[in-house]
């Protein structure tokens, strides 16, 4: 007897931008919040199809917040060499 398939193949896509790299967003203390959301991996599958017959997609993104406080400034510890660098993200892929 054949079992049904248990996973989906994807083919990779390939993207471009076609709007702004970010949206900005001015707080009411002055501070400037830009929000930039990319794609990182993108695929259609090759064996599979939605119940109503349209392409299914696997889309994996990312969002970067970019805080811009209202003076401009930022302070960084002056002894970098006895801290740990800080753990990769918790969402990587390859």
């Amino acid at each position: 007897m054949n079992e049904p398939k248990t996973k989906i193949d994807f083919k990779m896509l390939d993207y471009e931008r076609i709007g702004p790299d970010f949206v900005a967003f001015k707080l009411e203390d002055g501070t400037t919040v830009k929000v930039k959301v990319d794609l990182d991996r993108v695929g259609i599958a090759t064996n599979h199809k939605n119940p109503d017959g349209t392409p299914h997609y696997a889309i994996n993104t990312s969002v970067k917040l970019t805080i811009i406080p209202s003076d401009r400034t930022f302070s960084v510890e002056k002894n970098l060499k006895d801290k740990q660098s800080p753990p990769p993200p918790g969402q990587m892929f390859s």
